[in-house]
């Protein structure tokens, strides 16, 4: 039966694959005439049949290719993804920055590789905060979102969970990225409280009440709605320690059973894969006894099971540590989410080699820290790598380099310097344009060395390291023989002061007349500006305190696009940083001869930073081309067949998937 070309339009744009293939995303442009400032779905709903040309074998081939998709779609997804946020297109914008970004290229990737996965999350009516700058400052603005008007569609499941304070209600709606389904739950439904209906009103919103609220819905909510639409994966992997009170629910389950605690514990680690992002006790999440133990009692009196047993789970003995040396543990009084995903995980990973390593310390009080590994993160290539450079890819390597074919990517020695130039300077140009046309961020040269920093405003990650020499910087940015200019963005969390501070400084910065023009804050950080500024950066500037960034994708993401990293050895680049493919800041510790202070090692630091730039990346740019070019196709043979999603999520099967739940039919009973 033909298809019907407005059923296929609307198939188009409610299947999130759009956001890399560009055939689709073309298809969505040409016939909503919208170029992707609207949700795709919004944007379908506004168009006729009369509306459409008589040419359409475009769009119902789009529609062909994804119906197929999603006929490709498990059945019996093995593997659960449980995340608290996904970062999958800023039309949907259900993320905050790395953790959900991360998500949801793990999603795009798994449906690229027909993995059987199934991924769970919350709904979040306002989303995260849009940014804008007043007086020098962050701004915080809330938009509200329906799921329908983002292409979700509801399945009709109503799950229950049951508080101390009361039930929370959530419908159950189905997100579509390629093959694979997302489900995620919206708690705004008739007959749940005030503060039930809010429960998911904002990501990392509200009080201590509000996120243990948000995660047991995530935990135990998410369980009950893959059960009540038939789904029993084989693993569940928690994308961090937020939605670790789905193994509660699992003991619960296991407890129905008739097993005690401990037999149930045993039951259900097979089953369990944690993966860990925080290399700093400050990043984990912790409730307070007082607030948690209500939670514990009620499931006590469901199963059996003592609610100070559960709690002890939850106990991280460093957590604990004394003050002084010979003085008394302090008591347990907070519920570690990490501690206890970690202590009932039949595996468990940093996601990089470094962070493996610091993740063992940071939890060697537990026996399980010994045993943490690590899968290195990688991002999904068609989704973070320019149209242009995706095109310039497909001429000069051929097929599967989105794979990460290493044999792909060895072509790129063969590439000569004016198709490379052409393209670098075709996305550089494409930025500047951009920029000016779409944030209003105006002045910029298409010629020079362009430098970009676009991450969250947290304090570890110095975004004013540059500023604190500021003569240096001022004649850097003051050069016309060899210009140089620097494009920042990110957020700061609207609960971090300090790191509002640090955005506010280099807000001014750039407003003054040091700046020359040169160097630009740009607001509203979301997707899209981010793979403008991947596409068209030279250098990608990262300059952490080590070892204090777990892994970092947005250096990866610059790297497929021809940028060079100058990065502090930390994260993924400590792995695969080699010679010839960026520069490494080098680094400091207290202790070392004159640093004395982390003031000293900051100083230090920012010196070597300005070292680099006067005296090899500035003078390579603008006078030895060759030497350029020889580096970016260096990184490209040496970072592409690493840094992809689709070798991540290779490795996750290999070493973790296929090696857990082999004696479990994933099953609730």
């Amino acid at each position: 039966m033909p298809i019907d070309p407005l059923d296929a339009l609307q198939r188009v744009a409610s299947n999130y694959a759009w956001t890399w293939e560009s055939d689709l995303r073309d298809v969505l442009v040409r016939y909503t005439g919208d170029p992707m400032h609207t949700p795709p779905a919004q944007a379908v709903a506004e168009v006729t049949k009369k509306q459409l040309p008589r040419d359409r074998a475009d769009l119902l081939a789009a529609g062909e290719k994804v119906a197929a998709l999603e006929a490709q779609a498990s059945s019996t997804p093995e593997i659960a993804y449980f995340s608290p946020e996904f970062g999958i297109s800023e039309m949907l914008p259900q993320y905050s920055g790395g953790l959900g970004i991360l998500a949801g290229d793990h999603l795009k990737a798994a449906s690229d590789l027909k993995t059987p996965l199934v991924g769970v999350g919350l709904f979040y009516a306002h989303g995260y905060f849009a940014q804008g700058v007043k007086a020098g400052k962050q701004s915080v603005d809330y938009n509200t979102y329906q799921p329908a008007d983002l292409g979700l569609t509801d399945t009709g499941v109503v799950v229950r969970v049951d508080t101390p304070r009361g039930p929370i209600r959530a419908s159950v709606w189905e997100c579509r990225v390629g093959r694979i389904k997302l489900y995620v739950l919206d708690s705004r439904v008739e007959g749940n409280d005030d503060w039930a209906w809010d429960v998911c009103d904002r990501l990392y919103g509200g009080d201590r009440q509000k996120r243990i609220d948000q995660e047991w819905l995530l935990g135990v909510g998410g369980l009950r709605a893959l059960r009540a639409l038939g789904i029993h994966p084989r693993v569940m992997h928690l994308n961090e320690g937020h939605a670790g009170f789905l193994l509660l629910e699992m003991l619960a389950e296991r407890a129905g059973l008739g097993e005690d605690l401990e037999t149930a514990r045993a039951a259900i680690r097979d089953r369990i894969l944690f993966t860990t992002h925080t290399p700093v006790p400050a990043g984990i999440d912790r409730f307070h006894k007082s607030l948690i133990m209500p939670f514990l009692q009620q499931v006590a009196s469901t199963t059996g099971f003592k609610a100070k047993d559960l709690f002890a789970l939850g106990d991280l003995p460093s957590d604990r540590a004394p003050a002084k040396k010979g003085a008394k543990p302090k008591p347990h009084t907070e519920f570690n989410m990490a501690a206890f995903a970690l202590t009932s995980a039949g595996k468990i990973n940093g996601v990089s080699e470094l962070h493996g390593r610091v993740s063992q310390k940071l939890f060697g009080s537990l026996d399980e820290g010994a045993s943490i590994g690590s899968v290195t993160n990688g991002i999904h290539s068609k989704t973070w790598i320019a149209p242009e450079a995706q095109d310039f890819f497909d001429d000069h390597l051929g097929g599967n380099w989105a794979d990460g074919s290493a044999a792909a990517w060895k072509k790129s020695k063969k590439i000569d310097d004016a198709s490379l130039w052409a393209m670098r300077d075709g996305l550089r140009a494409k930025l500047v344009d951009g920029l000016a046309a779409d944030w209003g961020t105006k002045g910029l040269d298409p010629d020079a060395l362009t430098v970009g920093f676009a991450r969250r405003f947290a304090t570890y990650k110095r975004a004013a390291l540059l500023l604190s020499e500021p003569e240096r910087l001022e004649a850097l940015l003051a050069d016309t023989q060899q210009p140089v200019q620097f494009i920042f963005a990110g957020k700061a969390h609207p609960a971090d002061v300090p790191g509002q501070a640090v955005l506010a400084e280099v807000v001014k910065f750039s407003k003054s007349k040091a700046a020359k023009g040169r160097f630009a804050f740009v607001p509203g950080y979301d997707v899209r500006l981010a793979q403008l500024l991947y596409g068209g950066c030279d250098v990608w500037l990262n300059n952490p305190v080590r070892p204090q960034e777990a892994c970092g994708t947005s250096g990866e993401k610059a790297a497929l696009n021809g940028g060079l990293n100058c990065s502090i050895r930390d994260g993924w680049w400590a792995e695969w940083s080699f010679p010839g493919n960026g520069w490494d800041i080098p680094t400091f510790d207290v202790g070392d001869k004159g640093i004395a202070t982390i003031e000293d090692r900051d100083a230090a630091e920012a010196s070597a930073l300005h070292d680099l730039f006067a005296d090899d990346i500035v003078p390579t740019f603008h006078g030895d081309r060759p030497a350029w070019a020889d580096r970016i196709r260096t990184g490209w043979v040496q970072l592409g067949p690493r840094v992809t999603a689709a070798r991540m999520v290779a490795d996750y099967k290999r070493d973790w998937y296929d090696t857990l739940g082999t004696g479990a039919a994933g099953e609730a009973v």
